[in-house]
């Protein structure tokens, strides 16, 4: 088994720290082998932005993701940048309908979730719309990254006083997509 996630969105979205949670959590708690690179923009806040991490039950030899199994896309110009490096028929696309309207109708597996919206409205707090999409990402694929693995790396990527907040964005974002019956469109 070899899963390939990128994600992808500009800085200050929290895309980084993502990467870095599904690498703990894969790592650590469920036990398979990671390797996770990402690249930014010069620009602190507002560049382009992407995380990649490659899991697998065998050896990693090549830790480069060259055509994703996971999508996840928290902005529009990063779905129009990275939708050409994906198996439209293969790769399951997840995006953030808050900010991404416009999606290639040749993507066979959709999930839409609303993860700046629930972050701020039910959250009070934008900045956790990356754990919204990481809680619709178990729920949507559990055998990429179950729940329990990923609430149980907060620990280690968070500081103490933002893991209750992430917690419960991970958890809202998983009962959205648990929710809505079908994980995808």
């Amino acid at each position: 088994m070899r899963h390939e996630v990128r994600i992808a969105g500009f800085g200050g979205q929290g895309v980084i720290l993502a990467g870095v949670a599904i690498a703990h959590a894969a790592g650590i708690y469920a036990d398979l082998e990671v390797a996770q690179t990402q690249s930014y923009g010069p620009e602190a806040r507002g560049g382009a932005c992407r995380c990649d991490v490659v899991i697998s039950d065998e050896r990693i030899l090549y830790p480069k993701v060259q055509k994703p199994s996971v999508l996840i896309t928290m902005s529009q110009p990063a779905l129009d940048k990275y939708a050409a490096d994906a198996d439209p028929q293969r790769t399951v696309l997840l995006v953030d309908s808050s900010l991404v309207h416009e999606i290639p109708d040749a993507f066979a597996r959709v999930v839409r979730v609303p993860a700046t919206d629930i972050a701020e409205k039910r959250l009070g707090k934008r900045v956790v719309a990356n754990m919204v999409m990481l809680g619709a990402l178990a729920a949507a694929l559990p055998e990429v990254l179950p729940l329990h693995t990923l609430v149980s790396a907060l620990p280690e990527v968070v500081q103490p006083r933002f893991r209750a907040v992430n917690e419960q964005a991970i958890h809202a974002g998983y009962d959205a997509v648990a929710a809505a019956g079908s994980v995808t469109e």
